[in-house]
């Protein structure tokens, strides 16, 4: 394997780290927000969406 196809293997690595890292930290937020709004939804609190009339 010559110097230029390193290079290559290790930009590819470097790459699939950090979209890797990016999805997992994604797939946690969202599971921190679901738990947040099921926590907000069970103290009574609800969506503008709910309201007669829909969001203004």
């Amino acid at each position: 394997m010559s110097s230029h196809d390193a290079f290559v293997a290790a930009a590819y690595l470097c790459s699939l780290v950090g979209v890797g890292g990016l999805i997992i930290w994604i797939l946690a937020d969202q599971r921190e927000r679901r738990r947040e709004l099921a926590q907000l939804e069970a103290s009574g609190a609800r969506r503008r969406s709910d309201r007669p009339g829909g969001a203004s």
